[in-house]
């Protein structure tokens, strides 16, 4: 996704003359094709596992990778100047990413007393950046888009050194974490991927509108396949913690999105502003931690997690954000305005 210019109120909201039943209409399609295929992968996992021989888990990283290339294609040096217009948010929006995320699930995953493997595919989940699909549901929420793309670019660039120190910090309690090869194996997920992208679109430049039209599609079907292969590379192991993985992935992301907007709000940020940070704390990247996992050997069990994570996501936020997009967020001087005239 193309990062949107602040203050053009018509190009940072294309979807404002649109019916909101059309806009929850095309996101719950995606969600609805996700959930019914997670659903005939349970059913029928034998052909999601491989195909005349050849595993399906081996394309989970290659998928992981595409998808990083289109984050790289969105990124140019606007986002610096982001970064320089709007400091406290940004740094707000990382610090509290990854300073909730991650002990929420560790708290979750503690709770819930799951394996060891599951457990630490909860605090994966928690300890990855920023989801994919925040920009688009920022757009929805009426938030400030540039603020979330910037947000998820910078969470994305921390996640190799941050996703494998809070892996040892966190989940070293349920399975055995090594820094150094986890962050190798970031350096091909996501530092790699996500230059290439960035050199596509330094080189395309003017060229690049139809791979920038094309990767949020490409990144959205990624993400699906990825979700369909875990499911049914684990599916035994989701039979038996299934709901209890449901709810745990929707109280982390509950718990993500609710106090993210309250350290916005405490911290003085403007209603849009609040609305971004909420959304880019309770959004994790389910298909980098999917992808870590296969890398690690465990995506049938650590990767239930990033699995179930999808489709909960994807139902959590398009309900919030089609909410949020029928109430336009006020500024400060708006509202001090209205309790003026309310006096």
């Amino acid at each position: 996704m193309k990062p949107v210019e602040a203050g053009s109120s018509a190009a940072a909201d294309p979807v404002a003359n649109q019916p909101v039943f059309v806009v929850l209409l095309r996101k719950f399609a995606y969600t609805a094709a996700v959930v019914a295929a997670v659903t005939v992968a349970l059913v029928f996992p034998e052909y999601f596992i491989q195909v005349d021989g050849f595993r399906l888990q081996k394309l989970i990283v290659p998928l992981l990778q595409v998808i990083m290339v289109g984050v790289g294609c969105t990124m140019n040096w606007r986002d610096l100047v982001r970064v320089l217009k709007m400091p406290k948010a940004v740094l707000l929006g990382v610090f509290c990413h990854y300073a909730i995320m991650p002990v929420v699930a560790f708290t979750i995953a503690k709770l819930f007393r799951f394996p060891p493997e599951i457990a630490a595919g909860v605090v994966l989940v928690g300890c990855c950046p920023s989801g994919l699909a925040s920009n688009v549901i920022a757009l929805l929420a009426k938030a400030n888009v540039p603020l979330s793309v910037t947000v998820t670019t910078i969470s994305t660039l921390v996640a190799p050194l941050a996703t494998p120190l809070l892996m040892r910090l966190l989940g070293a309690g349920f399975i055995h974490v090594d820094v150094g090869a986890m962050m190798f194996d970031m350096v091909k997920l996501v530092v790699i991927p996500v230059c290439a992208g960035v050199l596509l679109n330094r080189v395309l430049e003017n060229k690049a509108k139809l791979v920038m039209q094309a990767m949020p599609v490409l990144s959205m079907a990624g993400i699906a396949t990825i979700i369909v292969i875990v499911t049914a590379a684990g599916r035994d192991s989701l039979l038996h913690v299934g709901v209890a993985l449901l709810l745990a992935m929707f109280l982390h992301m509950t718990a993500g999105f609710t106090f993210g907007y309250a350290g916005a709000r405490l911290s003085g940020l403007q209603e849009a502003d609040c609305r971004t940070i909420s959304i880019e704390v309770g959004m994790q990247n389910g298909g980098l931690a999917s992808g870590i996992a296969m890398q690690m050997g465990r995506v049938a069990t650590m990767g239930l997690a990033a699995a179930v994570n999808g489709p909960v996501m994807n139902v959590t936020f398009s309900l919030l954000g089609t909410w949020w997009s029928n109430r336009p967020p006020r500024s400060k001087k708006a509202l001090m305005r209205a309790c003026e005239t309310a006096d």
